[in-house]
């Protein structure tokens, strides 16, 4: 879409992952819910997008830099703005955010705190879960990447990608498997393992069975009464594109 974009990702403090990484299935639904809930309300509070209904997609990583670290976290991909409807539900006009703001971090990472806490005890996971989780900070980040094409090329090849890729592993004996890592400042470098930790490590980022690692919310969700090629017509009429064809 001609519009601007905000990347948006949510993580989880590692008290909080530790029983997701047991309880995946559950533990991850209860993060795509917490978190796209918790867009569609701060977003349906703001100022610049009352009345509106967001459209905005999520993808599931479990890894970071190094496949040996478990860090389950869903980057949100939203466009700055949304449909306003009339009393039928009908889309009416899109409705833009200002470009460098989406909405209140903070009050997008305290309902997220509080809704994740609920969608875990409805899930009967929050008893296992150190209290002491609840007293940090959850990590919250919200950024303006302007139109969103880097953004969509930074996470398309996660989309079928798995933790480690064959070119990065470097040698294989009977013993142990060395890779490399990204370290911060983009520099690379070489980690031996013994065999088995490797496989371990791998295999807590192989996701459950038929689980969807991309969603789809919003006016993006195939369900939905607004269809998305309405949704590009009203951003074409907003940008005044109607009048260009037309002249």
């Amino acid at each position: 879409m001609p519009v601007h974009h905000f990347l948006v990702t949510f993580t989880v403090p590692r008290e909080v992952g530790l029983v997701l990484r047991v309880h995946q299935r559950d533990g991850y639904r209860c993060l795509f819910d917490a978190s796209s809930q918790s867009i569609r309300d701060v977003g349906s509070a703001t100022k610049s997008l009352k009345g509106c209904q967001l459209g905005f997609f999520g993808v599931l990583h479990t890894w970071g830099r190094d496949p040996a670290v478990y860090h389950p976290h869903v980057h949100y991909v939203v466009p700055g703005g949304g449909v306003k409807l009339d009393e039928q539900g009908n889309a009416e006009s899109w409705q833009s955010t200002p470009k460098n703001f989406l909405f209140h971090h903070g009050t997008l990472i305290r309902t997220y705190k509080a809704k994740l806490a609920d969608e875990l005890r409805a899930a009967g996971l929050y008893a296992q879960i150190d209290r002491e989780a609840w007293s940090k900070d959850f990590v919250v980040d919200i950024q303006p990447i302007g139109h969103g094409v880097p953004t969509l090329k930074y996470l398309a090849p996660y989309v079928h990608r798995v933790a480690i890729s064959d070119s990065r592993i470097m040698d294989i004996n009977s013993e142990t498997v060395t890779y490399k890592i990204r370290r911060k400042g983009n520099v690379m470098q070489n980690k031996t393992v013994a065999g088995d930790d490797f496989v371990g490590d791998f295999l807590q980022h192989v996701l459950p069975t038929n689980f969807m690692k991309i969603r789809h919310y919003g006016w993006m969700s195939g369900n939905s009464k607004v269809k998305v090629e309405e949704v590009n017509w009203l951003v074409w009429i907003m940008l005044g594109w109607t009048f260009w064809l037309g002249s």
